[in-house]
């Protein structure tokens, strides 16, 4: 599996830039140099660095050293504005790394400067052919379901919700009404919408069968600086540079991050101590791997968690999620239970919707029954489809009963809208696809 190679800078963190440049018979301020190139300015050549001098950038090149920045192989525009990358690596493979002009609504609800302003700019609606719709976060205040997170008897938690929404629906959807989305990012003036998901493998090795990822089958880590490196190469591609744009970023891309748990949480410290990227403003997800949930919790430097539960029993999560076999919903729920949460810091469960296989009020009644006590919100996506998945997608109308069933519950239940899906770029879709036509630069 991968490390961060020895001659490439991206991936190594001040100390280690600090004993390069030593090494090299160097003063030490000049691995200050090297971190605001590599992260802040995301320079892609040794000779780009004007601040080094001459013979330093020289000692460099001879020595094989090199900057390490991602190739942006090729650029799929959707026509929502999503981009997928084909990220190519140094040893010829590829990854996918998304960019989300408005995000997805993964944020809202959670509680962070993030959430809130996700709920402030998420739109849209899920419909089915009978015009029933699923509600996003922009479409039910937010104020209702957060003091519905304070633990209380489930049956007072949703008449006490039911109540907040219909006293607050006509005053926040005015409000909803006076925002026009403003589709374009300029340096300086993005306002939060943004997110960019990022991969922590080539392929993965968790086999969902709903994601089009799992028929990759596993092929290798990837390094610290392979996963930071996507970041700096799309905000370069975007001409946006955080911290003055507020960037959100989300780990879900291909593969299983705590399964690269070393590299993800080296990758994960040097965007926020380099690269800029504010810690509340990441959520990594993962399948389940429970060990490596405990180990998260005490981590210095941690996003957001979020955990796909995607089944309301054992035995349906272990068909559709075969790691569940290994680590089951007893095992993981009680490691969400002890999850060490921060001030205004809640638990993302993601659940996507597979039409007649666990989108029954049977499984909303099971799935507020498993997160009885636990400070959390739900995602619920409805499947994105791709070929080879032998699942369906469920209407508009099923999507909002299951909701509908949660918050009545007491859960904070939200629907993500599908971003992408014309360009397989939406949550379970990437497979490094590239029959569709690459669009043009941006």
């Amino acid at each position: 599996m991968a490390d961060s190679p020895q001659n490439v800078l991206l991936g190594l963190d001040r100390d280690e830039l600090t004993l390069l440049v030593e090494g090299l018979g160097e003063p030490s301020y000049r691995a200050k140099q090297l971190v605001e190139a590599v992260y802040r300015q995301r320079v892609a050549s040794i000779e780009e660095i004007s601040t080094l001098s001459q013979q330093l950038r020289l000692n460099l090149g001879e020595k094989g050293i090199s900057i390490g920045l991602p190739q942006i192989e090729k650029r799929f525009v959707s026509e929502d504005g999503t981009v997928r990358y084909l990220v190519g690596l140094g040893d010829g493979q590829s990854v996918e790394t998304v960019w989300m002009p408005e995000g997805d609504g993964g944020e809202a609800g959670d509680g962070s400067e993030a959430g809130e302003l996700a709920e402030r700019f998420v739109e849209g609606t899920i419909s089915g052919t009978s015009g029933a719709k699923a509600h996003t976060e922009q479409s039910e205040p937010i104020a209702a379901l957060k003091r519905s997170a304070t633990p209380k008897p489930q049956e007072d938690r949703g008449k006490e919700l039911n109540k907040e929404l219909n006293e607050d629906r006509g005053q926040d959807t005015n409000r909803h009404q006076r925002y026009q989305p403003d589709l374009r990012s300029k340096q300086g003036q993005n306002q939060g919408r943004s997110t960019i998901c990022i991969s922590s493998q080539v392929g993965c090795a968790v086999d969902c069968q709903f994601c089009l990822t799992a028929l990759l089958g596993m092929k290798r880590n990837l390094s610290a600086g392979e996963i930071v490196g996507q970041v700096c190469a799309v905000l370069k591609d975007q001409k946006v540079s955080p911290p003055e744009d507020r960037i959100n970023l989300v780990f879900m891309g291909m593969g299983e991050p705590f399964l690269n748990y070393e590299n993800f949480v080296k990758a994960a410290r040097l965007l926020v101590e380099e690269v800029g990227i504010a810690e509340r403003r990441m959520t990594v997800s993962t399948a389940g791997i429970v060990p490596r949930i405990h180990d998260f919790g005490g981590e210095r430097i941690r996003p957001k968690l979020a955990i796909s539960l995607n089944a309301s029993n054992d035995e349906l999560r272990t068909r559709l999620m075969p790691l569940n076999k290994k680590w089951n919903l007893e095992m993981l729920m009680a490691a969400a239970r002890a999850y060490p949460l921060r001030t205004r810091e809640w638990i993302t469960f993601e659940y996507v919707l597979l039409g007649g296989v666990n989108d029954g009020p049977e499984n909303a009644k099971e799935v507020a029954e498993l997160l009885r006590g636990i400070r959390c919100k739900v995602n619920l996506i409805a499947l994105n489809p791709g070929p080879g998945i032998d699942f369906t997608t469920p209407g508009g109308e099923q999507v909002a009963a299951f909701q509908k069933k949660l918050r009545d519950a007491g859960i904070p239940a939200f629907v993500r809208r599908p971003r992408g899906r014309d360009i397989y770029a939406a949550c379970g879709q990437l497979k490094r696809t590239v029959e569709i036509a690459a669009a043009p630069g941006l």
